[in-house]
């Protein structure tokens, strides 16, 4: 092969891995995508900037906050914080209430639902919407883990709180851009009900000491938190034994992957944080 001809060779082969990678890049998600969701912020093209915010959040709360944290005293953000979390109450039953407005009470929902890709209006373009406020709110939801570092609190940001704040929003990402609502529609439903009563508990810790006797039934959350995991497998399995149903099989075993791996994770947080510490005393 002559030098001309290796030039070519050369030159082809960049023009293809160029165009390969922006194919990656931006194409295939444009391509694959769902049309509809196009216009939301996160949601044209790829996925690059959730998940440059997603880091850049796991480098604030275990690095750069805790670094700028160290020779300060802890910050008081009591009344922020009621503030926030009973915000945040308001904001998941509206979600919820929504939501089964939409699914008559997720009662349309635990069948096969398939995905409505061709309507751009009525109920199939109201879920897509809930579907991004709710993909939104996980990124709100950063909120919590930046109280623990601006008052000091970083063994409150575990393993867990970290993983499951971080791989929420890149699962509901996905379920929106390539298959909005159908089966879909069932975890949002779920966690907004259960972000419901857990804000609700947390803004009356926020509160002060003379909430504690109303708040015994902390172990309670983590029960309910698993209980929805439990849901979302039965219900994911449901769905796939199913031969007739066209809802895509990957997402159902995205779905079904990640509540396995929170139900072990918060099965194991249950474990000691309440049955361990119950044995000790």
């Amino acid at each position: 092969m002559n030098s001309a001809n290796m030039q070519n060779a050369s030159t082809q082969f960049t023009t293809e891995a160029i165009a390969f990678v922006r194919y990656l890049y931006f194409d295939f998600w444009k391509e694959k995508g769902d049309k509809r969701v196009e216009e939301y912020p996160f949601m044209n093209g790829g996925p690059w900037s959730m998940l440059t915010t997603i880091i850049f959040y796991i480098y604030l709360v275990k690095s750069l906050g805790p670094e700028l944290m160290k020779n300060r005293k802890p910050f008081n953000l009591r009344s922020l914080m009621v503030f926030y979390n009973f915000l945040m109450v308001a904001f998941s039953a509206w979600m919820f209430a929504k939501g089964c407005s939409l699914t008559n009470f997720g009662l349309n929902l635990w069948c096969c639902q398939e995905v409505d890709y061709t309507s751009t209006t009525g109920a199939a373009v109201e879920l897509i919407e809930m579907g991004w406020v709710f993909f939104v709110t996980k990124f709100i939801e950063f909120i919590d883990t930046f109280f623990f570092v601006l008052r000091k609190k970083q063994n409150q940001v575990t393993h867990l709180h970290v993983i499951h704040h971080s791989l929420v929003p890149i699962s509901v990402w996905i379920g929106l851009k390539f298959a909005p609502g159908g089966n879909n529609a069932m975890f949002p439903l779920l966690n907004s009900f259960v972000h419901t009563i857990m804000y609700f508990y947390y803004g009356l810790s926020a509160i002060g000491p003379q909430m504690q006797p109303y708040l015994r039934w902390k172990r309670y959350l983590t029960s309910i938190q698993m209980l929805q995991f439990v849901i979302v497998i039965i219900y994911g399995l449901r769905a796939l034994v199913m031969y007739d149903c066209e809802f895509p099989k990957s997402f159902l075993l995205l779905n079904l992957s990640n509540a396995i791996l929170f139900l072990i994770l918060f099965q194991s947080f249950y474990m000691r944080s309440y049955i361990k510490k119950q044995h000790i005393q």
